[in-house]
C-alpha cells in the first residue's frame, strides 16, 4: 500500500486534517507545529485529538509528520533566535509525545557567516540538551537544496550532525525529492547511486519519511523551489521509480507540491496508478 499524504492546514485542528487527507484520497498527513514563518502554537484542544486517534485508527493512517516553523534555525549566531529554536523544539516535542505514531521535522538550519562545522556543532549541542532517551517522537534532519548558507544540502553534514548526537535511536532523516536534485544528487538519472551514496555515508535504516516533490529548476542549481508532480525537471518517469523503489516504497511520503487540496487528490490518484504493490 502507497503510503501518501500532503501538507494539510492544522488550523481548524487534527480532525479536519485527517478528514482532508481522506477526502485526497491520503492515509497520512503533515502539518506546521504553528505558522511556518513563526509565531506562538495554537494551544492543543486534547477532546479534538483524542477524536482524531480513534478515527485515525479506524481509518488505517500509518505514520504522521509534525514540520517544525521555517524560523526555527538552531544554527544561528544569534542567541535569541537558538532560544527560540529551544523553546520550539521543546513545546513541540511535548505535544508529540502525546501523539503517537508522529514524527517532527525540522530543516537543520543556517550558519549565517559561522562556516558548516560551527553550524553542526550548534544544531547538534541543542538537539542533545531537549532530546531525551525515554522520547517517543523521532525527530527527522530534511535534506536541504543549499541555498546561501544553509546546512543540510549534503549527506555528509546530515552524517556529521547524527554523529554528534547522544539519542541516535531517537533520530532519522526526510528526504525531500526537490531539495537533493537541486543540491546535485542525480535522482532522475542516478537513482540507485544516491541512495547507495545515502547508505555509505548516513544509513538507509536513518531513512524515515519522503517529502515527494519535482522541482522548478534544474540539476544542482541549490534553488529549492517545488513543482506539481510530473511538471518540473524531475519528472513523472523519477517520481515513478522513486515510489516503486525497494529501498524506499514502505516508506511515508508526504507532498509539498504548489496545490490547493484538489491538486493534491489529484496527485495522489496518479501517484497511485503508477505505484505496484
Amino acid at each position: 500500500m502507497l503510503n501518501i499524504g500532503c501538507h494539510v492546514s492544522s488550523s481548524f485542528g487534527y480532525v479536519k486534517m485527517l478528514e482532508d487527507t481522506i477526502y485526497i484520497g491520503g492515509n497520512t498527513f503533515q502539518w506546521f507545529t504553528r505558522n511556518p514563518r513563526g509565531g506562538a502554537a495554537k494551544e492543543l484542544d486534547m477532546d479534538d485529538l483524542n477524536k482524531f486517534l480513534k478515527l485515525r485508527d479506524e481509518n488505517g493512517f500509518g505514520l504522521i509528520l509534525a514540520h517544525a516553523p521555517y524560523t526555527l534555525n538552531a544554527a544561528s549566531d544569534k542567541e535569541e533566535t537558538r532560544d527560540f529554536a529551544r523553546e520550539v523544539f521543546k513545546y513541540d516535542l511535548d505535544i508529540l509525545e502525546k501523539i503517537p505514531g508522529s514524527m517532527y521535522n525540522f530543516h537543520p538550519g543556517s550558519h549565517k557567516g559561522q562556516g558548516i562545522d560551527k553550524g553542526i556543532e550548534l544544531i547538534s549541542e541543542i538537539l542533545n540538551e531537549i532530546m531525551s532517551e525515554n522520547q517517543k517522537t523521532i525527530i527527522l534532519l530534511e535534506t536541504m537544496a543549499g541555498k546561501g548558507t544553509e546546512i543540510g544540502s549534503s549527506f555528509n553534514e546530515i552524517r556529521k550532525i547524527i554523529d554528534n548526537v547522544k539519542y541516535k535511536d531517537k533520530i532519522g532523516v526526510c528526504l525531500d525529492t526537490c531539495h537533493v536534485h537541486d543540491a546535485g544528487y542525480d535522482i532522475v538519472n542516478n537513482l540507485d547511486g544516491v541512495l547507495k551514496e545515502f547508505d555509505e555515508v548516513i544509513g538507509l535504516n536513518y531513512l524515515k519519511a519522503i517529502h515527494l516533490n519535482d522541482s522548478m529548476n534544474c540539476l544542482g542549481s541549490h534553488k529549492d523551489r517545488h513543482e506539481k508532480i510530473g511538471k518540473g525537471y524531475i519528472g513523472l518517469d523519477a517520481i515513478k521509480k522513486i515510489i516503486n523503489h525497494p529501498s524506499l516504497k514502505h516508506l511515508p511520503f508526504f507532498l509539498e507540491t504548489p496545490n490547493e487540496l484538489d491538486g493534491y487528490k489529484d496527485e495522489i490518484s496518479l501517484l497511485k496508478s503508477i505505484y505496484n504493490e
